[in-house]
């Protein structure tokens, strides 16, 4: 059984209006990591709120674990362009964040939280922000802000992560080597991803499955499965392969623009 599963969604954000997306059928394995490209507005960030519970299809159905969705999702961790890091609170206390609010951390937080502290701590450090738990985001670069956004993605150990282009806004260097991040979290403790992005090279670099749409509303036009071999490292982007799979893309988004 797919663990997310679309039956010909579609979906008019206003009634009567024009759709959004229209008669989306897709299925995501349990720890796929999936990306989802397309031109701007072809309804990518649509079928994350979907998932994730924040608006409801017009018609058709979607699942997560076998179960319709109705109303925001506990399962889910989402980390966005912007950090969206509080500025009042240290890395370790936006981290901590989602154990106040989801159960059944919430209600175990005042009993348990030195063994939450180290379960954030270690998942700080796993990303390189060892001694920087103590700052501010103001304190921060822009990578260092998105480690920790990941981070508290993560931390009640989510069954899905939604990524809506959480790289785009870094410079090259910094969005490569948190690819490697990303790859190195999701090894250790599989977990189920849905990445939406502009970024052909990483999505080849990162997903299972690319899936493209077409321009609004939006549909699946291809479904491409990236046959690159696991752990993949920054020297396979310079790969014949590689560039192979990112060519195929760009054509597609080429056709999609021109029709």
């Amino acid at each position: 059984m797919a663990f997310v599963k679309f039956e010909e969604v579609s979906l008019a954000y206003e009634e009567g209006g024009a759709l959004a997306i229209k008669d989306i059928s897709l299925s995501v394995q349990q720890n796929e990591f999936i990306a989802v490209v397309g031109p701007s507005g072809c309804g990518k960030s649509t079928l994350m709120k979907l998932v994730s519970g924040l608006s409801e299809p017009t018609s058709g159905y979607v699942y997560i674990d076998g179960r319709q969705i109705g109303g925001p999702q506990k399962c889910i961790g989402m980390a966005f362009q912007a950090s969206n890091l509080l500025p009042w609170r240290t890395t370790l206390e936006n981290v901590m964040l989602p154990l106040e609010i989801v159960q059944p951390y919430r209600s175990q937080l005042r009993r348990k939280r030195k063994e939450f502290e180290a379960m954030a701590m270690e998942l700080i450090e796993r990303v390189g922000l060892k001694g920087w738990e103590h700052k501010y985001p103001w304190e921060l670069s822009g990578g260092m802000q998105q480690r920790a956004s990941i981070c508290r993605a993560l931390i009640h150990k989510p069954q899905l992560l939604m990524l809506d282009e959480p790289f785009g806004a870094l410079d090259a260097f910094t969005r490569e080597e948190l690819w490697c991040m990303l790859q190195d979290l999701w090894q250790e403790q599989p977990f189920t991803v849905i990445l939406v992005t502009h970024d052909l090279r990483e999505a080849v670099f990162l997903a299972d499955t690319v899936y493209v749409m077409s321009k609004g509303p939006g549909q699946i036009l291809v479904k491409r499965d990236i046959a690159i071999e696991r752990p993949r490292t920054l020297a396979v982007t310079y790969s014949e392969p590689f560039a192979a799979q990112v060519h195929v893309l760009r054509e597609h988004i080429g056709s999609i623009r021109k029709s």
